[in-house]
C-alpha cells in the first residue's frame, strides 16, 4: 500500500510542476516587459542641491547647462563628513562622471573620491579657471581648491568629458 502512495505523490508533484511552468510561461508571454530599457534611473537634484548650499560653508557647484544626454544618477550632502557634497552623472556615452566637493583635507580627499587618483603635475585651463589635473587606473580627475573647499570632477569618463562637465558648473 505505502508503495502505490508514494508514486501517486511523486506523480502529483510532477503534474504540479507542470501546472506551475505552464501558468508562469503564459504570464511571461502575455505580461509586457522591457529588457532593452535603461536600468538606471534620472535622479532629481534640485531639492538636495538648495539644502547642500543653504548648509555647506563653501558655493555648492552643480552644472548648468549642460548638453542633452547627461543624465544625473546619484546625489548627497554629508554635513558631518567634511560637508562633502556628491552629484553623480553618466554622460551621454554612458561613462561615469562625478562632481564631489568637501572641506576635508584636499589630498586625501581626492584621492578617495577619485578612486586612488594621483596629481601629475599638469594644469588645465577649462572655461578661463586652472584645474590640476589628476589620473588613476580607475578614474581621471580635474581639481581645484578655492573657498575653503576642493571641488572634483572625476570619473571614467575621457578627459574631454570631464572638462565639459567642469566648464558647465556654476555656483548659484
Amino acid at each position: 500500500m505505502a508503495s502505490k502512495r508514494g508514486k501517486q505523490t511523486v506523480r502529483d508533484m510532477i503534474l504540479s510542476l507542470l501546472a506551475i511552468a505552464a501558468v508562469s510561461g503564459v504570464v511571461y508571454i502575455f505580461i509586457p516587459h522591457d529588457d532593452s530599457g535603461d536600468p538606471v534611473k534620472a535622479v532629481d537634484y534640485r531639492v538636495e542641491l538648495a539644502t547642500a548650499r543653504r548648509a555647506a560653508p563653501y558655493p555648492v557647484a552643480a552644472p548648468s547647462g549642460l548638453p542633452e544626454g547627461w543624465k544625473p544618477t546619484s546625489v548627497t550632502y554629508d554635513g558631518p563628513g567634511g560637508n562633502s557634497w556628491h552629484l553623480g552623472f553618466l554622460d551621454p556615452d554612458g561613462r561615469y562622471v562625478a562632481v564631489e566637493q568637501s572641506t576635508s583635507p584636499a589630498r586625501t580627499y581626492v584621492s578617495r573620491v577619485s578612486q586612488k587618483a594621483e596629481d601629475t603635475g599638469r594644469t588645465q585651463e577649462v572655461a578661463g579657471k586652472t584645474w590640476r589635473r589628476w589620473e588613476g587606473p580607475k578614474y581621471d580627475a580635474l581639481v581645484r581648491e578655492e573657498d575653503g573647499a576642493t571641488t572634483v570632477v572625476t570619473g571614467s569618463a575621457p578627459p574631454e568629458r570631464l572638462a565639459e562637465m567642469a566648464a558647465a558648473l556654476r555656483t548659484s
